[in-house]
C-alpha cells in the first residue's frame, strides 16, 4: 500500500495480504442474508465472553460450599479468566491477522466451549481449585483468541456504508449481555452452579452453525509474531497480579509479596522498552504520547478497578450478609446496571457537545459519592436502604466507560482500531484482575479481624479465636444464617450463638471494600483534570487514510460520536459509536 495516510487504515494490507471484501453473493445466498447470518454468528460467539465476566460471582457461594474451596480460591476462578484475556487479548488479534480471522475465531470458540465444559464437570476433591484455575485460565485464552478475530470478520462483511450499523449493533447487543449475567447466572444456581458453565455450550453451537451457513471467508495477511513480547507481557502481568492475590495468605509485610508485585511490574517495564524499539510490536505504545489518549487509559484503569469486581463482592455480600437467594442477588446488581444504562446515554451527549473531560469528571464524582454512600449503608443489611446508592455508583461507572473509551480511539491517529481496542482491553481487563485481588485480600483481613473481636470478645482463647476467624474468612458459602455452623466444642458453640454478628463482621468488611472503590473513584477525578479538554479535531483510526490526503490536519472527517447505540454495561459500546461516523474506504494500492 502506498500513500502517506495509509499506514493509519483500520486494517493494514501489504502486498502478501489476503483483500479485506464483503460477502458476496457466492453459494447461492444473497450478501444481505449472508451478512446477517454473519453478524449473528459473532453475536453469539463474543455472548460468551461478556456473560462470562459476571455469571459465575453469582454462583461463587455455592461454589464454595460444594467443592470446600477457600474465598481466596474462589477469586483465583474468577481472576484467572481475566488475567489470561487481559495477557493473551493483544496475541490474539495478531494471531487473527497472520492466520485468518475466521479461523482464529472457531479455534477460540472450541478452546473457550471446551473449557466451559470441563469447568463445568470438575470433581470434587483436592484438585477441584486447581481444575477450575486452570480450565478458567483457557476460558480466558479462548476468549481473547476469539474476540479479535469475530470483531474483524464484522468489520469484513460489510462495506463501509452498512458498517457502522452493523458494528453498533454488535458492541450494543453483546455488551448489553454483560446485564444478563447475574439474572441468567440466579437462574441457573437454583438448577445447579454447573449450568453456568455449561449453558455456553449450545450458545457456542448455534455460533458455530451460523459460520458455517454464512460462509465466512478466512482473511488473512503475511506478519509476524512478537513472540517475545507475548512472554514478557503475560509473564509481567500473571506475576504482579499474583502477588497481590497472594497477601491474603503471605501479609502485606511479606518479602514474597511484593517481590512478585515490584518483579512483574518491572518484567512490564522491561516490555515497554522493548516494544517501543520494534518494528512491528505487538501493542503499539506510541499512541500513549498523547496526553489526553493516556489520561484516557488511567481513568479506565482505575474505573475497572472496581467495576468488575464489584459483582462478585456485591453478589456474595448479598447471599452472605443479606440472606439473599442467587436470584434476589442477581436483582440486586440490577439496580447498578439501571444506574449505568441511564449515565452511558447522558455521558455520550456530553461528550458529543463538550468533549470526555466532563463526563469523566462528573462520573468519577458520582461514582465516588455513590460507593461512598453504599458503604455507609452495608451495614444495614437491607437491600432497600442500599438500592438509591447502587444505582448511584452504576451511574458513575455509566459516565465514564463509554466517553474515555470513544475520546481514545478519537486521540490515537497513530494506530488502527483493533489496535485502540487491544490496549484498552489490556488495560481494563489488567484492572479488573488486580482489584479483585487487592480487594479480595483487603476483604479476608477485614473478615479475620473483625471475627476475631467478636469471638475473642465472647470468652474464645486468643488463638482459637484466631484460628477460627481465618477459616470463617476463607470459607464463605452463602445464606449463612439458613445453614448454622455444626459442631459442639466451645469455639463451635461460640460461632454458633455469634453468627449474627458475624453477618454483621463480613458486612463491615464488605464496607472497606466498597470505601476503597469510592477511593478508585476519587483518584479518577483528579487523574481527569489532567485531561486537555475539548473534542478532538483529529480523526478516528484509519480515517485520515480513509478521507484522502490532508483530511487529518484539516479536520474534515468525522469523530466519533458518543450519543447513539445501546451502551452496553462492558463498556465497549464505544467501538458502536466510534463506527457511527467512521467510514472506512480501503486507500489506493
Amino acid at each position: 500500500m502506498r500513500g502517506g495516510g495509509a499506514r493509519g487504515t483500520m486494517v493494514r494490507m501489504s502486498s502478501r495480504e489476503t483483500p479485506e471484501r464483503p460477502l458476496t453473493s457466492a453459494g447461492g445466498s444473497s450478501p444481505a442474508v449472508r451478512q446477517t447470518l454473519t453478524l449473528a454468528a459473532m453475536l453469539f460467539a463474543v455472548a460468551m465472553t461478556f456473560i462470562d465476566q459476571t455469571i459465575v460471582s453469582i454462583a461463587a457461594p455455592d461454589i464454595v460450599r460444594e467443592l470446600s474451596l477457600s474465598s481466596s480460591g474462589m477469586q483465583w476462578v474468577i481472576n484467572a479468566y481475566l488475567l489470561a484475556l487481559a495477557a493473551f487479548f493483544a496475541l490474539g488479534g495478531r494471531l487473527a491477522d497472520i492466520f485468518g480471522h475466521r479461523l482464529m475465531m472457531v479455534i477460540g470458540t472450541l478452546v473457550f466451549v471446551v473449557s466451559s465444559v470441563l469447568c463445568g464437570v470438575v470433581p470434587s476433591g483436592g484438585f477441584a481449585q486447581a481444575w477450575l484455575v486452570i480450565f478458567r485460565a483457557t476460558q480466558g485464552l479462548g476468549a481473547a483468541l476469539m474476540f479479535p478475530a469475530a470483531l474483524a470478520v464484522v468489520v469484513e462483511a460489510f462495506p463501509a456504508g452498512r458498517r457502522g450499523r452493523a458494528l453498533a449493533l454488535f458492541f450494543g447487543l453483546s455488551g448489553a449481555l454483560t446485564a444478563v449475567g447475574p439474572l441468567l447466572g440466579g437462574w441457573l444456581t437454583d438448577w445447579t452452579w454447573r449450568a453456568v458453565f455449561w449453558v455456553n455450550v449450545p450458545i457456542a453451537v448455534i455460533a458455530l452453525a451460523l459460520v458455517g451457513l454464512a460462509r465466512v471467508p478466512n482473511v488473512r495477511r503475511a506478519d509476524r509474531v512478537d513472540v517475545a513480547g507475548a512472554v514478557l507481557v503475560a509473564i509481567g502481568l500473571a506475576l504482579s497480579v499474583f502477588g497481590f492475590m497472594q497477601a491474603s495468605a503471605w501479609g502485606w509485610a511479606s518479602a514474597a509479596t511484593w517481590g512478585c508485585v515490584v518483579g512483574g511490574l518491572a518484567v512490564l517495564a522491561v516490555f515497554v522498552r522493548y516494544e517501543l524499539t520494534r518494528a512491528h510490536p505487538l501493542i503499539r505504545l506510541a499512541v500513549f504520547k498523547d496526553r489526553a489518549f493516556t489520561v484516557d487509559m488511567v481513568v479506565l484503569f482505575f474505573a475497572m478497578l472496581a467495576f468488575v469486581p464489584l459483582f462478585f463482592f456485591a453478589s456474595v455480600y448479598a447471599q452472605v450478609s443479606l440472606s439473599a437467594s442467587p436470584n434476589q442477588a442477581a436483582l440486586f446488581l440490577l439496580y447498578f446496571f439501571v444506574g449505568f444504562a441511564v449515565a452511558s446515554q447522558w455521558g455520550g451527549r456530553i461528550l458529543d457537545k463538550q468533549g470526555a473531560r466532563p463526563a469523566l469528571k462528573i462520573g468519577s464524582i458520582v461514582g465516588a459519592v455513590g460507593f461512598a454512600l453504599w458503604a455507609g449503608k452495608a451495614t444495614s443489611l437491607s437491600m432497600h436502604d442500599q438500592w438509591p446508592y447502587v444505582a448511584l455508583a452504576g451511574a458513575g461507572i455509566g459516565f465514564i466507560l463509554a466517553p474515555a473509551s470513544t475520546d481514545a480511539v478519537n486521540r490515537a491517529i497513530g494506530a488502527s482500531y483493533g489496535e485502540v481496542t487491544g490496549i484498552s482491553q489490556t488495560v481494563r481487563n489488567y484492572a479488573a484482575s488486580i482489584g479483585l485481588a487487592v480487594f479480595g485480600t483487603v476483604l479476608t483481613h477485614t473478615t479475620t479481624s473483625r471475627v476475631f473481636d467478636t469471638l475473642h470478645g465472647r470468652g474464645v482463647p486468643a488463638g482459637a479465636a484466631h484460628d477460627a476467624a481465618r477459616h470463617i474468612a476463607q470459607s464463605v458459602t452463602g445464606q449463612g444464617d439458613s445453614r448454622p455452623p455444626s459442631g459442639s466444642g466451645a469455639v463451635s458453640s461460640a460461632v454458633r450463638d455469634a453468627a449474627g454478628s458475624i453477618r454483621m463482621d463480613f458486612a463491615e468488611a464488605n464496607r472497606v471494600v466498597f470505601y476503597c472503590m469510592a477511593a478508585c473513584l476519587a483518584v479518577a477525578f483528579f487523574v481527569s483534570l489532567r485531561h486537555p479538554g475539548g473534542r478532538p479535531a483529529q480523526v478516528v483510526p484509519g480515517e485520515a487514510a480513509a478521507a484522502g490526503p490532508g483530511a487529518a490536519e484539516s479536520g474534515a472527517a468525522p469523530r466519533a460520536s458518543a450519543t447513539s447505540g445501546t451502551s452496553g454495561p462492558s463498556g465497549t459500546s464505544h467501538a458502536a459509536r466510534a463506527f457511527r461516523a467512521f467510514r472506512t474506504r480501503r486507500a489506493p494500492r
